[in-house]
């Protein structure tokens, strides 16, 4: 089986499912899967496992065709619990093996050390219970001190929020100096991109929407997306976007939307990069 692109072994456009309920992201994923999206993201937080995976069994993709991903929750970083939470997540998803498991957060207000619950993840990923392991909202620190604690496994990708509004070049530098693949989270800024005239002038070049050139300037930039929709229409639509090319004028025109428009800063987060 070919997907085309990849990155790092990783599906470039995937369908992400936060914010969906079960219902939602059971009907999504199967629209998604008919569109020809072949990764989708979920994560114990989100609460829809069960519902991605019975998407899956009914849209009829045989499960070897997909690409899945799914994030321990840091409420399950206690002693000895990020093992049982995965073969929980397993379970509901029903399958032997994720793709790639994801660390969601750092633990909030450091409760729980780095160490500790990165050995125990590691762990996870050493008996097989996934193929690819990797992070989400790591600061750069945290990125350097987890490739110490690790050793030779490789962190496949950071999932951060990057969309043309915050572009986030900080950790994103950071990652690609490191050879670690960036998965762009809420890459059309929780709909903040829509109407937007430059995205807009730009779209009408390629017959597109504003919304699409949004998701084909972060793939030019070599990051996996995931957005997220409960409508079949849009689902559709930003599947096509992969199919976009932007010259190398259209991208510098972009980069210029940035703003620093973080969505995503609650006392849970990490002391971001700047």
């Amino acid at each position: 089986m070919t997907i085309e692109p990849m990155v790092a072994g990783i599906p470039q456009m995937g369908y992400g499912t936060w914010n969906r309920s079960v219902d939602e992201a059971y009907q999504g994923v199967i629209w998604a899967l008919e569109a020809g999206c072949r990764h989708i993201d979920t994560a114990q937080g989100y609460n829809n496992e069960e519902g991605v995976a019975r998407g899956i069994k009914d849209a009829g993709v045989p499960r070897s065709d997909i690409f899945i991903t799914t994030k321990v929750k840091p409420e399950n970083y206690g002693p000895g619990a990020i093992m049982p939470s995965v073969r929980e997540s397993l379970e509901k998803l029903q399958t032997d093996q994720v793709d790639l498991l994801l660390l969601h957060w750092p633990s909030p207000h450091n409760k729980y050390p780095l160490a500790d619950y990165l050995g125990q993840f590691a762990e996870a990923f050493d008996i097989g219970l996934a193929k690819r392991i990797g992070v989400s909202n790591f600061t750069r620190a945290l990125i350097d001190e987890s490739i110490r604690l690790l050793g030779d496994r490789t962190i496949t990708t950071n999932q951060v929020e990057c969309h043309v509004y915050m572009q986030n070049r900080p950790i994103i530098d950071h990652c690609e100096t490191l050879g670690i693949a960036v998965t762009a989270y809420s890459p059309l800024a929780r709909g903040a991109v829509v109407g937007d005239p430059v995205l807009e002038e730009i779209g009408k070049a390629h017959g597109a929407t504003g919304e699409q050139i949004a998701l084909a300037f972060l793939m030019a930039k070599g990051h996996i997306v995931i957005p997220s929709s409960s409508r079949k229409d849009r689902i559709i639509l930003n599947f096509e976007a992969r199919k976009i090319a932007l010259t190398p004028a259209e991208i510098k025109r972009i980069e210029g939307l940035e703003k620093g428009m973080r969505l995503v800063n609650g006392d849970w987060c990490p002391v971001w990069d700047v």
